[in-house]
């Protein structure tokens, strides 16, 4: 099949990360891809403005009202463009990554009769009005329904989000569930034991050190600060964290206050391409706190790893965790239950291998890969065209 991929996306983030690896694994499975952006990210790319820098790339400072308006702007600007990509290109379905107030996909593939696979990995509105702020709020509620409601399909990272989106008036038989995936063979290693060592190594960790690991952006809500409280109870624990946030500054203030400040290691920022190599260093990988929508790129990359896992006990995460199996569980913010938990893994060994062996083998039996999702989104498509459903 042909794909044009489109997407509204600049950061060089997660995001990102999702982008590549999806064009990747179409490309993998022997299907053509083409994309639609301001910003290549991978391969054949149709580019939506010339190669020049772009004027979108300073909307992010704008004031909150302009800045909202911009992001409604970019419909106008981009569907043309799209609609003449999708012209020249003949593709058998248009794949767009949902962006706040970008209904330049659902209305240039209608216009063109060619199905739209839209992903949304959160509903933007709702996130968007507890963070920043919206100016147009009902403005931005109807045109979000209109997007999620006009797509062929919306591919939705959790069942939890799907439910929110039926509750916007999508019908269920157009939600499909593609949970974010890991390239799997990127977490084999040859000699575990080796890999474990040079990761250690590279956080200067001690052979009794117990490793407790996060990877990502972290902002205070991803609430590692009860991790660092936990230290204090944990002599032998060392907490890595791999990337960068705003939450930087409070956590090593933190960690002062605790007296742990030099159990607390800043690794910084490194490319996603090295993960693999740095999660066999960990004992216990963490994901303290996550929206009650999401899928963690960081879980399934910590479960295809074989980490043993601490997790909030909610319904997005149940999709994929049970507690005792291939994770360990714990009510969201509670610091004592999150300490319970890193003690009763610190001294047990077998449970965190068991439980680490067992999470890889839910990636696998699951299929929570990449390719995975590019299968899943291409039997939806087949399966369209065998019932000879229209698009619209």
């Amino acid at each position: 099949m042909k794909i044009l991929y489109h997407h509204r996306t600049q950061a060089e983030d997660g995001q990102a990360v999702h982008i590549r690896a999806l064009q990747s694994a179409w490309r993998e499975l022997g299907h053509e891809v083409v994309e639609f952006s301001l910003v290549s990210r991978a391969g054949s790319a149709v580019q939506a403005a010339p190669s020049k820098p772009s004027p979108w790339g300073a909307v992010a400072r704008l004031p909150r009202f302009a800045r909202e308006l911009a992001e409604y702007a970019y419909t106008a600007y981009a569907r043309p463009k799209l609609a003449a990509a999708i012209a020249r290109e003949e593709p058998d379905f248009v794949y767009e990554r949902y962006a706040f107030g970008n209904a330049a996909g659902v209305r240039a593939s209608r216009r063109m009769g060619v199905p739209i696979m839209l992903e949304v990995n959160s509903p933007m509105v709702l996130e968007l009005s507890r963070t920043r702020g919206l100016s147009f709020a009902r403005t931005a509620e109807r045109l979000e329904r209109f997007i999620f409601t006009e797509a062929t399909r919306v591919c939705v990272v959790t069942q939890v989000l799907g439910r929110m989106l039926q509750d916007l008036g999508v019908e269920p038989r157009r939600i499909l569930v593609t949970p974010n995936g890991v390239h799997l063979e990127q977490y084999e290693y040859a000699d575990r034991g080796a890999a474990r060592a040079a990761a250690r190594a590279r956080f200067e960790l001690a052979p009794d050190q117990l490793a407790l690991g996060f990877v990502g952006y972290y902002r205070d809500w991803h609430r590692l600060d009860l991790v660092v409280d936990a230290l204090a109870a944990l002599p032998r624990a060392v907490l890595v964290l791999v990337g960068e946030g705003p939450a930087r500054e409070s956590l090593e203030a933190r960690a002062r206050e605790r007296g742990v400040q030099d159990r607390v290691r800043f690794a910084g920022r490194v490319a996603h391409g090295e993960i693999p190599g740095l999660l066999p260093a960990f004992d216990v990988a963490l994901v303290p706190a996550i929206n009650p929508y999401a899928s963690p790129l960081k879980l399934h990359e910590y479960m295809a790893a074989e980490l043993s896992c601490i997790a909030p006990d909610q319904d997005n995460l149940r999709e994929v965790l049970t507690h005792g199996e291939n994770a360990w569980l714990v009510p969201a913010g509670d610091g004592a239950a999150l300490l319970a938990a890193l003690e009763t893994l610190a001294r047990d060994p077998e449970l965190r291998l068991r439980l680490g062996r067992a999470a890889r083998r839910t990636i696998v039996e699951r299929d929570l890969t990449w390719r995975g999702n590019a299968r899943r989104v291409l039997s939806e498509i087949e399966d369209l065209r065998s019932r000879k459903e229209k698009p619209w």
